[in-house]
């Protein structure tokens, strides 16, 4: 009952009674929060903190590869398989060691303080000695998705201007190849790159090796770090307003853009997140899978450096032990580690609650209807406060076991989680899952809901670092003297807020402002309403607002939140003109579920041939309309025509984010043949 008691409580308030006030948490109604610990205003003095207090705990643990082997598939393709050992671990004192000796080497490479390098990087613990070399030499580290396309990588080194970048061997001879680039020549994409630095060992083959560039190991580096002569040079510390990390966001509107993001701003972004994990300390492990360019991750596993949690590294291709690249029979990383702490982006946890649901389906009548009797039972329990030890033990560990069996938190950013799985993920992983709402603009920090907080939808109050408020947006409706709940465009405010885009002043001025108390506000082109308790809930995206032809708003998020969490649905992206009168969708449909759809209908064929049929598009249609009337969609909100796709969007493809995020731009032109057919007119 005392959760239920924490949980209706107030956690933020407006600072004063006016409309558009700022929400503040109520742990910080007076003062921000702007630091972790005294003195710390840097993220190098963060990091000597931690190892003096933490000295010989573990930190970063790698798993040991036994053994690689290529499956042939059915189909004839080949799939690469691992056999990986355990958990080998760098303690704090190693992992400060390697980055100190890394940032000497890159001294003596030429790297200058308050100059740019490049990370093009995986996940992995070699990132994060990189980065706090980086953060202690004062080097502005330029962060780079793995996955991103060539022109977004060539226009991410050449506007910073890099002449080092660290990498790993297979992006080197994958994405790094010229060829892969642009049909130049290597000097002619980066003129300014020296050196190549790779974090596992050198390519024992490159043939388009670059004149000019020298390639180099990291432990090369570390080497000629070591021995260099330090004890006479006066190392140019970092100060709280210098540059820390230039971060490109994953672009889902167009190219991406380069955040520069200060030592004070990731600070006051993790003194915020660190205050919302209650009992945050060493017998906590996390396990980082999710890309470290990405501000989720790197602020989810700063605050764990920063408070003697252990670190496991993982990849979502050996995640859990039915990942892509773990051998049947073997244990996937999850299994392994046994983490505490997880971060998550909505698609993974939707994809768990699917697989999980197909399971469920296809369980006996008896067991099946035991499983449905324990969720709603539980459900029922966990709102009026109470736990469910028997059903726990019973009939959720198998599911729970799923993510090592020892997940307390999980923490999810990145993209709206529907209702639906954010529910099945308290209920069936046994424990509260902090969504959160926060940008690269803002370091990541913005909200996360209290562990307590068991209500679905919204995404918690403001953190203490910084404070919220809604501004009036008179072309969508929304205003702040609204009732019952005041609506508008979410502003940020606080330390937390980032210094603005790298080389983009106009963009800058109209994405942030500056208030008469010198206070940077970021506007973030989002809706929001807050909640009697101080809760915020994102209702809308200003962006994802168009208007139809008859006159009528409509929202493409609103619609794709209302369809995804469909079992036949893996992802949806809704589609509008102001020239047409209706809306469209692209739908990548579950194979298992449309398989069994068009069996049910009689209709035989190969996937292509299913998803290219019509007869199937207006099958699915059906479903769609009776979710879409289910969710109180208006009528002309509902897809009227939709285009089934075969093929998964992934990041790979191009046509969605790192964090699954929708790129509508490039959806838009994919699809703009299945566009001009959807909405009647002559496809040549």
């Amino acid at each position: 009952m005392q959760a239920i008691a924490k949980a209706k409580q107030v956690k933020a308030k407006p600072v004063n009674n006016k409309p558009g006030a700022a929400y503040r948490s109520v742990n910080s109604l007076h003062c921000l929060a702007s630091v972790l610990y005294p003195g710390c205003d840097t993220l190098d003095k963060v990091f000597k903190y931690a190892k003096t207090k933490f000295k010989d705990k573990k930190l970063l643990g790698t798993r040991e590869i036994l053994k690689e082997e290529d499956e042939i598939q059915p189909s004839g393709k080949v799939f690469k398989k691992v056999i990986l050992g355990k958990y080998t671990w760098l303690s704090y004192e190693d992992v400060y060691i390697k980055a100190v000796n890394f940032g000497n080497g890159l001294a003596v490479l030429g790297q200058q303080p308050k100059t740019n390098i490049a990370i093009f990087c995986e996940t992995r613990a070699e990132w994060m000695i990189a980065a706090q070399a980086c953060f202690m030499c004062n080097y502005q580290l330029v962060t780079l998705y793995a996955t991103l396309g060539g022109p977004a990588i060539v226009h991410g080194l050449n506007e910073t201007e890099v002449t080092t970048i660290i990498t790993s061997k297979e992006l080197m001879q994958t994405k790094l190849k010229v060829r892969r680039l642009l049909s130049l020549s290597f000097q002619c994409i980066f003129p300014l790159l020296r050196h190549i630095i790779t974090v596992d060992g050198k390519p024992t083959t490159w043939s388009e090796f670059p004149k000019g560039v020298i390639v180099h190991t990291m432990a090369s580096v570390q080497a000629m770090g070591a021995k260099a002569d330090t004890g006479n040079k006066q190392q140019a510390r970092p100060v709280p307003s210098d540059i820390a990390v230039i971060m490109y966001t994953s672009g889902s509107t167009g190219v991406p853009k380069g955040v520069m993001i200060s030592h004070c701003n990731i600070i006051a972004g993790i003194t915020g997140m660190a205050e919302r994990i209650p009992n945050l300390g060493e017998k906590d492990i996390y396990i980082g899978y999710l890309p470290l360019a990405h501000v989720l991750e790197l602020s989810a596993e700063l605050v764990c450096l920063s408070h003697g949690c252990r670190i496991g590294y993982s990849s979502p291709q050996t995640l859990a032990d039915q990942s892509s690249k773990i051998k049947k029979g073997s244990k996937g990383d999850v299994t392994t580690l046994k983490p505490t702490l997880m971060a998550a982006v909505p698609e993974i946890m939707d994809r768990i609650y699917k697989n999980v649901m197909n399971k469920v389906n296809e369980m006996t009548t008896f067991q099946r209807n035991l499983f449905i009797l324990a969720y709603n039972y539980k459900m029922e329990q966990i709102s009026k406060g109470y736990t469910t030890p028997l059903c726990d033990s019973l009939i959720f560990r198998k599911v729970r076991m799923l993510l090592g069996g020892k997940i307390r938190i999980l923490l999810c950013g990145g993209a709206p989680l529907s209702a639906a799985t954010q529910r099945f993920m308290n209920i069936c992983f046994c424990c509260p899952v902090g969504q959160g709402y926060g940008l690269t603009e803002s370091s990541g920090a913005g909200t996360i809901m209290e562990v307590w907080d068991y209500t679905t939808g919204r995404v918690g109050a403001p953190l203490v670092c910084c404070e919220i408020k809604l501004m009036n947006w008179e072309e969508g409706g929304y205003y702040n003297t609204d009732k019952p709940y005041p609506r508008g465009e979410i502003l940020i405010g606080g330390p937390n807020v980032t210094v603005g885009y790298y080389k983009n002043e106009v963009r800058t001025k109209t994405d942030f402002s500056v208030d008469e108390n010198g206070q940077r506000w970021l506007h973030t082109g989002d809706i929001g309403e807050f909640h009697q308790d101080g809760c915020l809930k994102i209702i809308d995206r200003k962006k994802d607002l168009v208007k139809l032809q008859a006159g009528e708003y409509v929202s493409l998020g609103k619609v794709e939140a209302a369809l995804k969490s469909l079992p036949l649905v893996d992802n949806i992206c809704a589609y509008a003109s102001s020239f047409h009168s209706y809306v469209i969708g692209f739908v990548v449909p579950n194979q298992k579920e449309l398989a069994e759809l068009a069996r049910k209908k009689g209709f035989k064929g190969t996937w292509e041939e299913i998803c290219n049929s019509p007869e199937m598009e207006k099958e699915v249609l059906k479903v769609l309309a009776e979710a879409a009337m289910a969710a109180n969609l208006e009528k002309f909100e509902i897809p009227v025509k939709i285009r089934l796709s075969p093929d998964p969007w992934t990041p790979e493809t191009g046509l969605v984010t790192d964090a699954f995020k929708l790129k509508r731009k490039e959806l838009t032109a994919y699809y703009q043949m299945d566009i001009d057919r959807l909405y009647g007119k002559n496809v040549k």
